[in-house]
């Protein structure tokens, strides 16, 4: 992420959607403890499991719940020869997918029988916008296992960042370091994957930003999906996030 940054220079606005709030904090973090030209303008933050201690939810229950050595048994597997990647370790996209519908799984059920009536009933606008959103709701890549593993260690059991023991290549990251940046965070209030609290955590670590460069908003009757996707992201977030980016020029 630095190095991205670096390439493109000062006046970056950098916007991280749910994992990649952790590295991207931390990646502003160190810029501005080396003070580095090219820290950026802008960081926004949204529904990103920056503290998974506050209102733990099912996701973080179950990363609780088994120690690491149990993820690298049961949900890491090797890329077989026929497909690029050969033997290599990957987190699969099909298991994601199944933990993700499994999760709500009613709902899911009720919105392919409602795609079935829609067109049934020639109802095709409705019908495309629900496969618009499965089209991308499907698409999923397999994960290193280094990454995942990593990420499950560090975020969602030890929470080092929010402890301020997260180190990179040896350096502490102290978000309190941040002062050039503004920040902006966004939660979902019926968010059942990176619930209400876990996001705007990142206001306390960035003690360092002045009160008028933080700005934080919760979206009504959204969950985790619809903070970044949808009528509501289109209609009523984005906007503020404009705004905002707009507001540091």
């Amino acid at each position: 992420l630095i190095q991205f940054i670096d390439t493109l220079g000062p006046g970056t606005h950098l916007v991280a959607v749910c994992q990649p709030c952790v590295p991207t904090l931390a990646a502003v973090a160190l810029m501005a403890q080396r003070d580095h030209p090219a820290q950026p303008r802008s960081m926004t933050l949204m529904a990103g499991p920056i503290d998974c201690r506050v209102n733990p939810t099912k996701v973080n229950e179950l990363a609780t719940g088994k120690p690491i050595e149990w993820f690298e048994k049961n949900l890491i597997s090797t890329v077989p020869w026929r497909y690029p990647g050969a033997m290599r370790r990957v987190y699969p996209g099909f298991l994601q997918l199944t933990a993700f519908m499994s999760m709500n799984l009613d709902r899911h059920a009720r919105a392919f029988g409602d795609l079935y009536a829609q067109l049934q009933n020639g109802e095709h606008e409705s019908a495309n916008a629900t496969k618009r959103f499965y089209d991308e709701y499907f698409a999923v890549n397999d994960l290193p296992a280094e990454f995942y593993l990593e990420t499950v260690a560090q975020v969602f059991q030890e929470y080092t960042l929010a402890k301020g023991e997260l180190r990179v290549r040896g350096e502490r990251v102290d978000p309190a370091a941040i002062r050039r940046t503004a920040l902006f965070t966004v939660e979902g209030e019926r968010d059942d994957i990176c619930s209400i609290g876990q996001t705007v955590a990142a206001h306390d670590l960035c003690s360092g930003i002045r009160p008028y460069m933080k700005s934080h908003h919760v979206q009504l009757g959204v969950g985790h999906y619809g903070v970044f996707s949808g009528r509501r992201w289109q209609q009523q977030i984005y906007p503020r996030v404009r705004e905002m980016i707009h507001d540091c020029h």
